[in-house]
């Protein structure tokens, strides 16, 4: 049987209500971490509350590098989400070995091409029902050398 994952970028981000509450806690502190399985050691993204290599439900939270290279990136201008700047750049970003989605914040977007260097920079989303602050995974061009 095939289970297919997605994840929710306004998830419920409570204990009471997810696995992996503390992940958006990191991202509110700056912090870019995901899960590794204390079994087989396996890194996953997004994070996940069971390895899909070894089916094991342990896991830790590890720190990811803030740097990647941009993998690949389409251009949203119609039909953007609520509280997004139009235009919104969405990125396949290599971090770390692995690859994370997110939107670019900051680009230019007439200079913005494969390969280019970017670092985490999340955001803060609508925030959720009882008025707590919500964020998200994004990146924002890195600094080029002067």
């Amino acid at each position: 049987m095939t289970y297919f994952r997605a994840i929710d970028p306004f998830p419920l981000e409570s204990a009471d209500q997810n696995k992996l509450h503390e992940f958006y806690e990191y991202l509110a502190a700056g912090r870019l971490v995901t899960t590794c399985c204390t079994a087989c050691r396996r890194l996953a993204w997004p994070p996940r509350g069971f390895c899909s290599e070894c089916v094991a439900d342990q896991f830790e939270w590890v720190d990811l590098p803030h740097e990647g290279t941009v993998h690949g990136f389409s251009i949203q201008e119609t039909g953007v989400p609520a509280g997004f700047q139009v235009p919104l750049v969405f990125a396949i970003v290599k971090v770390g070995g692995l690859r994370i989605f997110g939107p670019i914040v900051g680009a230019d977007l007439a200079a913005l091409s494969v390969g280019d260097a970017v670092r985490f920079a999340p955001i803060r989303v609508a925030d959720d029902p009882k008025g707590g602050a919500r964020h998200l995974v994004a990146f924002a061009p890195a600094a080029r050398p002067a």
